[in-house]
């Protein structure tokens, strides 16, 4: 039997993150909007009827940040839960964390997005709370590997 803060009638919906890494950075936006609203998270938005996941990644992607990355694989799926003030639940997202390989394209926050930002490790662990939690376990991760990954290609 679910919680009585549950039964809302809100239903998952379900979304992708884009997890775009550039050298040694990858991709943050500020949302505009909640869930996290005003936050710096992965860029992404709500997969459409008939769209795969990796097409939802690379259509939302340039939407909210004129980036141009082709996806790669699916690295993880994240519930998000957005409560109004009486604890009632507004939202729940189904996040599906897909990582994508930058191209290039024209950078310019839009949509959903009110800035964009490359961060280092560094700059995600000074960030001060505005990198949203889930956006952050998964940029340590993706940074991690695409630098163990740089690491194993240098000539000894």
């Amino acid at each position: 039997m679910l919680d009585p803060i549950v039964r809302s009638g809100v239903l998952p919906v379900p979304a992708v993150s884009a997890a775009v890494i550039r050298g040694d950075r990858i991709l943050m936006v500020r949302r505009r909007n909640p869930p996290n609203k005003g936050m710096l998270a992965l860029p992404g938005g709500k997969v459409e009827a008939g769209e795969s996941l990796q097409q939802a990644a690379t259509r939302e992607l340039p939407e909210e940040t004129g980036v141009i990355a082709a996806p790669r694989r699916i690295l993880t799926a994240i519930d998000l839960f957005d409560h109004d003030e009486a604890g009632l639940l507004r939202m729940h997202f189904v996040i599906v964390v897909v990582q994508m390989e930058w191209q290039g394209g024209v950078e310019a926050a839009a949509d959903d997005a009110t800035e964009l930002r490359w961060m280092d490790l560094e700059a995600l662990e000074q960030g001060d709370g505005e990198v949203c939690d889930s956006a952050l376990h998964v940029a340590r991760r993706v940074l991690a590997e695409a630098m163990t990954a740089e690491n194993a290609l240098k000539p000894d």
